[in-house]
């Protein structure tokens, strides 16, 4: 059975070095099925599919790009200041906007986005339904989207 892993991980990896390695490893995963093994109607072809599995996974590992941790940490999570200053004038705007919104609409965006409330919560607080809660969530949250969008059209 090992030459004929061997030829198909040569096909998927095209490295000869690489190949050796996955039907190493396919053989180790066999090994620690062994006591399931009767359970399966074909072992080669059990072996066939982890193996084609194998190389799929290589591959893809491939694929991915490593940067210096420095990097990745501002990537992940610092921002520059630019970017802040950016994300303080965009909530800025916003605020502003849901600030021209009537006040029940405005007491309830707040009420569900800044402070967290459940749509349930909310029409208990304000003596609504959740149906009627949500109606002008959505109405509320579009009127806020067109104005931004019509003050930002690079965002469109």
């Amino acid at each position: 059975m090992r030459p004929a892993l061997l030829r198909m991980a040569t096909h998927y990896t095209e490295d000869t070095d690489e190949a050796e390695d996955v039907v190493q490893e396919t053989l180790l995963k066999l090994w620690f099925l062994r006591d399931r093994l009767s359970q399966y109607r074909n072992v080669e072809a059990l072996a066939l599919v982890i193996t084609k599995h194998l190389c799929i996974n290589r591959k893809r590992g491939k694929h991915l790009v490593t940067v210096p941790l420095e990097e990745g940490l501002t990537i992940i999570g610092e921002q520059s200041p630019e970017r802040r200053l950016m994300d303080v004038e965009r909530m800025q705007e916003l605020l502003e906007l849901i600030a021209t919104l009537p006040d029940l609409q405005q007491s309830i965006l707040k009420m569900k986005h800044i402070e967290g409330f459940e749509v349930e919560e909310i029409a208990r607080i304000t003596g609504s339904t959740a149906i009627a809660v949500r109606t002008n969530l959505s109405r509320a949250r579009k009127k806020v989207r067109e104005q931004f969008m019509r003050r930002n059209k690079e965002w469109k």
